[in-house]
């Protein structure tokens, strides 16, 4: 997939993610998919030489064709044309969407930390 192409599919995942129409289980994975794709945190970080960018090559698309699996053809269909519409007036910009993730992950690092100070005190 081409970068405007992957742009275009994750958008309009963020789309069917918004529609009533969606089933839950294809909403949490489409949540997921577009949640990481868009975090500035990565599974592997970049600077690790070729596995860094192997997760953004395999993960995002795998898991776009996983959800896209999972979505009714007209539904996705019309998310598809709804995101082109968008994409041609300009790229989407959530910064609601930035804010839950970076939230999502500071909460995560900070039940780490916790989980972490427990697991290392010294037995009475």
């Amino acid at each position: 997939m081409e970068v405007y192409g992957i742009k275009r599919e994750l958008h309009a995942l963020y789309l069917v993610c918004r529609d009533p129409r969606t089933p839950w289980y294809a909403k949490a994975l489409a949540a997921g998919v577009v949640a990481y794709a868009f975090s500035p945190i990565d599974l592997i970080p970049d600077f690790i030489p070729v596995l860094g960018a192997l997760d953004d090559l395999i993960v995002v698309p795998l898991g776009v064709l996983v959800v896209r699996r999972m979505i009714p053809d007209a539904l996705m269909s019309e998310c598809r044309m709804r995101a082109e519409r968008t994409l041609r007036h300009g790229e989407p910009l959530s910064r609601m969407g930035a804010v839950i993730i970076v939230g999502l992950w500071l909460f995560l690092a900070i039940g780490a930390i916790v989980l972490a100070t427990r697991l290392l005190e010294p037995a009475n």
